[in-house]
Order: C-alpha cells, then sequence, then structure tokens
C-alpha cells in the first residue's frame, strides 16, 4: 500500500483507470458506429424503437461515464508531467479533450432528443419535430470521433514507446499545422457532413489518412 500511496504509485492509478476507462469508451464509440448504428439501417421500425427505448439509453450511460473518467484521469497525467509534455501527447491530449467534448456537448444532447422522440413513439405519440436534426448531428459528431480515436491511440501509446520529441519552440510550427487541422475537422463535426465518414469503411480510411497526415507533418515540418 505505501507503494501505491507514492507519487509514482499515484501516477500509476492514473494510468491503470485511463486506460481501464478508455477501452470502455473506446469500445463502446466502435459499437455504436460499427454494430448499432449498421443494425439500425436495416432493423424494422418496432425494434429499432423498442432498442432506442430499453438498450440506448443503458449504452449511452456507460459511454459518458466512461469518457468523463478517461478525460479527468488524463488531466490528473497531465498534471504530473507539468512541464515535460511531448509532440505525441500534446497532439493525443488534443483529440482526447475535443472527443469528450464531442460526447458530451454534441452527441448526448442530441441522443437524448432521439431517445426521448422514440419513448413518445412507443407510448403512440408522433416523433419530436427536433429529431429529424438531432440524428444527424449526433451522427456526424460520433463518426468524426471515430476518426479521431485511430490518430488519438498512435500518439498515446507513442508518447511512450516511440515519441517525436518534447514540446518545444522548434516543434512548433509542425504542431502548429497539426493543430489547424484537427480544428478544421472538429469544425466540419459541427458545422458539416460526414461525406467519405457516412460508411464504416470510409470513417476507418479516413482514420488511417489522418493519422498518416498528422504523422507526415510532425516528421517533415
Amino acid at each position: 500500500m505505501q507503494e501505491l500511496a507514492s507519487e509514482a504509485g499515484i501516477f500509476y492509478l492514473m494510468r491503470w483507470g485511463h486506460l481501464l476507462s478508455g477501452v470502455a469508451w473506446i469500445g463502446l464509440l466502435y459499437y455504436f458506429n460499427f454494430v448499432q448504428g449498421e443494425y439500425f439501417k436495416v432493423a424494422d421500425p418496432a425494434a429499432r424503437n423498442d432498442a432506442f427505448v430499453k438498450l440506448v439509453p443503458r449504452a449511452l450511460l456507460w459511454f459518458r461515464m466512461a469518457a468523463a473518467v478517461t478525460f479527468l484521469t488524463g488531466l490528473v497525467m497531465l498534471g504530473f508531467i507539468g512541464m515535460g509534455l511531448t509532440i505525441d501527447i500534446t497532439i493525443g491530449a488534443t483529440l482526447g479533450t475535443l472527443m469528450f467534448l464531442n460526447v458530451w456537448l454534441i452527441i448526448w444532447p442530441n441522443q437524448r432528443i432521439l431517445i426521448r422522440s422514440n419513448e413518445g413513439i412507443k407510448a403512440g405519440n408522433a416523433a419530436l419535430p427536433e429529431a429529424a436534426a438531432a440524428a444527424p448531428k449526433a451522427g456526424l459528431a460520433s463518426r468524426t470521433n471515430t476518426m479521431f480515436s485511430v490518430p488519438l491511440l498512435y500518439f498515446m501509446g507513442s508518447s511512450t514507446h516511440l515519441s517525436s520529441g518534447p514540446l518545444s519552440s522548434a516543434s512548433g510550427a509542425a504542431v502548429g499545422v497539426v493543430l489547424l487541422i484537427i480544428a478544421a475537422l472538429e469544425a466540419n463535426a459541427i458545422f458539416g457532413k460526414q461525406g467519405p465518414m457516412t460508411t464504416v469503411n470510409g470513417v476507418i480510411g479516413c482514420g488511417f489518412g489522418l493519422w498518416l497526415v498528422l504523422y507526415a507533418v510532425i516528421k517533415v515540418l
């Protein structure tokens, strides 16, 4: 117990919690995009409605709680690291923060509208008028998070095992370009459209394409 109560022990417990909650968060993200979403496209209306009322709220509860724990443990770890930030951690933390904000500020509010609408339909009422706009907003943010998750997992791992170096004035230009690219994609998540991310293959391809672009930027600039 004394070992775990030390600074190194607390940092490791935070890392452990970060990994556990991160597995739950990303796992549910992939479930929503690769399994549930594709099922809803072909399911009978009654089955889809029943799933929205009984399954989706439970899955979203675990989803957003896992996102919150992952984010909070990540903040604690950044506090431990302090001025020892690397390029990889900076990029990974930026992607993770945006993904967390997308969950709580876009995906969950719009999914809550869809849940209420489906509860009304199950009770014999008409769908909520705002549900038609809520579905694509939640879907786009979720697809964007799926795309972000590919480079996120790479850079969080490479920060320890294949670091691109410390965050410094020498790496400022490369990191600045990377952050601009990420900001543009996040703006699309809020105001744009799914485009090639409409399909499962498309969003996976976009994820690896984004990783390759970001990797090339930090290696070339």
